[in-house]
């Protein structure tokens, strides 16, 4: 079995356990993840890689808070916290995020790194490289973090 292929058997364990304990916002969440995941396989044609499921969820949180966003806009915080309730479930099957001092620490090995390589101080110019630098290394300590942090964070030490 796959490492995505392990992920899906999991959410299907998950979602019986949901159904037996009568969580109907638990198991719906669950299929929800479940549905995309298996979507995402069928769009590709192909087993989801551990990569691919990771940022299949990855891409769901991003849409939830975007939701979140709009809701609050809208009062309407029966959804907000509906949505809250979806993020929280899956962020179970993600790796844990990294915390803002860790993710500073990242950035500036990150830089001092794109530095070395380039025998200068890296600018704002020199934005693209620096997020793929801090994305390998993300993924390399096998932790993730939100892209608009990590871009803002960016855009902090390049120009300052």
């Amino acid at each position: 079995m796959t490492e995505a292929g392990a992920l899906e058997a999991l959410i299907s364990q998950q979602i019986v356990t949901a159904m037996k304990t009568r969580d109907a916002e638990r198991t719906g969440a669950l299929r929800l993840i479940k549905n995309a995941l298996k979507n995402k396989a069928i769009e590709k044609r192909a087993p989801l890689t551990q990569a691919e499921g990771e940022q299949t969820l990855a891409s769901m949180i991003k849409q939830r808070r975007d939701s979140i966003e709009q809701f609050a806009r809208g009062n309407r915080p029966d959804l907000v916290a509906k949505e809250e309730a979806e993020i929280v479930v899956i962020e179970e099957f993600l790796p844990k995020a990294l915390d803002e001092a860790g993710l500073e620490a990242l950035v500036t090995g990150a830089l001092a790194e794109l530095a070395a390589q380039m025998d200068r101080k890296p600018g704002p110019k020199e934005m693209g490289p620096a997020m793929k630098a801090v994305q390998a290394k993300l993924q390399a300590a096998g932790v993730r973090a939100e892209g608009r942090t990590v871009s803002e964070m960016l855009k902090k030490a390049l120009t300052g």
